[in-house]
């Protein structure tokens, strides 16, 4: 049977047949089991790579691929056999997604490629979720969060607040915003499937993907050719651009648009610099930006976070206090919206963030934590219509009590 959580959402019903592994792929899956999909995360007798990542209660689950990969079933099979790639194309005649991270070229030798797969489903969305489209020069270059950060322009612009230096982000962002991408690519499709009745071939580009997410804001004058003025959005570069230090602590602060400037040159009693020409609207403070929070940053110091934080609730400005992860564990307004979702397994009771969107009609739910090496195999195929002799010829690994 389906995890726990599976089935209860609005893609009650899907089939996903999940060849990713790592991150970036497996939180797209992620999201599909959260919202009812019936994932089939499909293993070479290896493993993903991410189950040994520690801590973990055992080597082959990690706390990471532990909730990457909740709600899904584990299947193994050797996919450089011939009988393990025929029993994927048996089992995506009755799929409804096949999405897969590897490269052009490695899913093409395994005979698994959208042309093969459209041959015994016309109606299958195929997903590939790689590094760099496969038209383009870098299509067989090997792609990682921390690379294709820097190939984007990322890593380039946080050097701006840096003192010079280039550095990654703290979170795997290329993987994770690939992922999402993914994701409503994946259902618009579904979508369009819907009324259409045709399948279609997707593909996901880390690099393109982040590359756009980059040039969202920071595009700016070079959106005209020639361009109109430099690329980078001053006010995210700005070196002044952040969380400021009080007597006590630190505080994200974000004033923004002329009310809130208003609101909070009124809360402190409206000093003479506040007179100063380069506050009256957005676009001179924008021309002015490292000034105007840096003027800001010297404020800040003279009272203490919590004092900032009642000022600015009163004064209807956007600040809160810098936390940390440990502290989002406690946080009272996730604790209060049911953010966290807790189960029991063999291994101990278990904390992991729920479904963070809420729908009224078909709420989604996290399943089991991700499962053991190979746990759902029989019990997967046997639902395919596989007989046990033919289970037994995959070498898959026996039913047991594995599964969380």
């Amino acid at each position: 049977m389906p995890p726990a959580g599976a089935g209860k959402g609005p893609l009650k019903g899907v089939r996903v047949l999940d060849l990713t592994s790592v991150l970036m792929g497996p939180y797209t899956t992620q999201i599909f089991a959260d919202l009812g999909a019936d994932v089939i995360k499909v293993e070479s007798p290896s493993g993903d790579t991410t189950r040994a990542l520690p801590p973990g209660p055992e080597d082959d689950c990690g706390v990471m691929f532990m909730n990457i990969n909740r709600g899904k079933r584990s299947l193994v099979l050797d996919l450089k056999q011939e009988a393990a790639r025929d029993a994927v194309l048996r089992m995506a005649e009755n799929a409804d997604v096949f999405i897969h991270s590897m490269r052009a070229k490695a899913i093409a030798r395994l005979g698994l490629s959208y042309e093969d797969l459209k041959a015994r489903n016309p109606k299958i969305i195929y997903a590939n979720l790689y590094g760099y489209g496969r038209e383009g020069p870098y299509a067989d270059y090997p792609a990682y969060d921390d690379i294709v950060q820097a190939a984007s322009g990322i890593v380039d612009l946080q050097a701006s607040l840096s003192g010079g230096e280039p550095t990654y982000l703290a979170t795997v962002v290329a993987d994770k915003v690939a992922g999402l991408t993914a994701a409503y690519a994946v259902m618009a499709a579904l979508f369009e499937r819907e009324r259409s009745g045709r399948g279609q071939e997707i593909e996901v580009p880390m690099f393109e993907t982040l590359a756009s997410f980059s040039m969202v804001e920071h595009l700016c004058g070079a959106l005209f050719d020639p361009p109109i003025g430099p690329t980078g959005y001053a006010r995210a570069l700005s070196p002044e651009r952040k969380p400021y230090h009080t007597k006590d602590g630190y505080i994200g602060v974000m004033i923004y648009n002329d009310r809130h400037w208003s609101n909070f040159f009124d809360a402190i009693g409206n000093p003479e610099w506040s007179k100063n020409p380069i506050f009256a609207s957005l676009r001179s403070r924008t021309e002015n930006i490292s000034t105007v929070l840096g003027h800001l940053s010297k404020v800040m110091a003279q009272r203490t976070t919590d004092e900032w934080m009642e000022l600015f609730t009163k004064a209807q400005c956007p600040a809160m206090p810098v936390r940390s992860i440990d502290d989002l564990i406690d946080d009272p307004h996730l604790e209060s919206v049911g953010f966290w979702h807790h189960c029991d397994t063999p291994d101990g009771h278990v904390r992991m963030p729920g479904v963070p969107v809420r729908f009224s009609e078909t709420p989604g739910e996290a399943g089991r934590p991700g499962p053991r090496l190979g746990a759902d195999s029989h019990d997967v195929l046997l639902e395919a219509g596989f007989t046990d002799d033919e289970i037994a010829a995959l070498a898959v690994p026996p039913k047991g009590d594995q599964a969380r």
